[in-house]
């Protein structure tokens, strides 16, 4: 889902110029060796653990293959080429190619250094650097949406074969986690809304994963100080879902009569409802239904957890504070990372799990439990904590 509060301007700006062509065609000429003279001026920057070889150190510095940067940048060409920021032009008196645009604006992303730091590791200035990142995320935001959608029916029946097999869960359709986008803000834009929790300002992302720890749904723009419920209930998905107009495939009927609508796994800080299963309370734990169901639930959610850990550790300009964020341009940020951590599984390339944030991607924030329980939602843990008992009593001890 596109980010809740974003402006249109720049989208509408976007196909406004499409067709404009200010460089008719893109010189090939330009920095063949952009690569090669970026490589040798920081594969030895003291304080990286650069990797020696080249490929390995490519994808260190932008997370991605280098199959997977070429498939970006033809996504990105059309837009770059025919509308390039002002004073894109190096100290050679070049115009950037669309490579070291790309380049640039992934390693400022992926690094979250400072827009001096980014430029200095390519021979650019600071507004070159700014010009360029928000030019690149503007074009991926319209050309790569196809990489985060809700799956056709013939998708999701994958997806739920893959967390039955994987976890046990019939008719399981992905898991749901939030996380905190921290920020500094001006004096004159400081309120309690965006004061969180943790008395850090910031800006709440939700993502829906699946089986591969692809995005299948995001919801952004909202201030990090709501709680994850009211997060939930002000998003897109919410709506779709009471309207029945989402995980509303077909229902399976389990062991002994026993039916299950499709759902999704989420965690305490989720209210219990008919299609979003969560956890019994801890201190219930009273008969071994519940307790293996918990065991069960719990290491389906985590893929919602691990997919944020992944995010914010690929894309560590969202793991550190941002500094006076445009609030109506930071869901876009938020957005092209999401897009570009699926554009990585859809490609084949893989997580680069040595990135990875260690411990959990709120590290800080204490635990929010929501108390809200719906009584269909009940009946439907009910179902599912029977048919996962019945399961395991079936299976041979090994």
């Amino acid at each position: 889902m596109a980010p809740f509060k974003k402006s249109k301007k720049s989208s509408k700006k976007l196909k406004k110029h499409k067709s404009v062509c200010l460089v008719p065609v893109e010189p090939r000429v330009n920095e063949p060796d952009w690569w090669l003279s970026f490589w040798h001026k920081n594969s030895t920057t003291p304080g990286l653990s650069v990797p020696s070889d080249e490929e390995d150190g490519f994808k260190y510095f932008f997370r991605v293959a280098k199959k997977t940067f070429d498939y970006i940048c033809s996504l990105v060409r059309e837009d770059l080429v025919s509308r390039p920021p002002s004073g894109l032009i190096n100290i050679e008196g070049r115009l950037l190619s669309v490579e070291k645009q790309v380049a640039i604006a992934l390693r400022r992303l992926a690094s979250g250094e400072s827009q001096v730091s980014v430029g200095a590791s390519f021979g650019v200035g600071q507004s070159t650097v700014s010009q360029v990142t928000w030019r690149f995320i503007e074009a991926l935001e319209e050309r790569a949406k196809h990489h985060l959608k809700w799956p056709d029916s013939d998708k999701m029946e994958e997806i739920k074969s893959k967390f039955e097999a994987l976890f046990g869960l019939p008719n399981c359709c992905g898991a749901i986690d939030a996380t905190h986008i921290i920020m500094t803000l001006p004096a004159v834009e400081t309120s309690d809304d965006w004061c969180d929790q943790e008395r850090n300002y910031s800006m709440f992302l939700q993502g829906i994963v699946d089986h591969e720890m692809r995005f299948l749904d995001i919801v952004t723009g909202w201030p990090g100080g709501m709680s994850v419920s009211r997060l939930l209930k002000c998003s897109g998905f919410f709506r779709l879902c009471e309207a029945g107009d989402r995980l509303n495939g077909r229902v399976r009927t389990l062991s002994e009569g026993l039916e299950m609508r499709e759902f999704i796994v989420g965690g305490v800080a989720y209210p219990l409802l008919p299609w979003l299963i969560t956890p019994y309370e801890s201190n219930g734990l009273s008969s071994s239904k519940s307790t293996n169901f918990n065991a069960r639930h719990e290491v389906a959610r985590l893929l919602a957890v691990r997919a944020f850990l992944q995010l914010k550790g690929s894309w560590r300009i969202l793991n550190k504070v941002m500094w006076r964020p445009d609030k109506r341009k930071l869901p876009s940020i938020i957005l092209v990372c999401c897009l570009l951590h699926n554009i990585i599984i859809d490609n084949g390339d893989q997580l680069h799990p040595d990135v990875a944030l260690s411990g959990h991607h709120d590290s800080g924030y204490g635990e929010q439990c929501c108390k809200q329980v719906d009584p269909i939602g009940e009946t439907m843990r009910e179902n599912l904590a029977k048919y996962l008992l019945q399961s395991k009593q079936r299976t041979p001890a090994k």
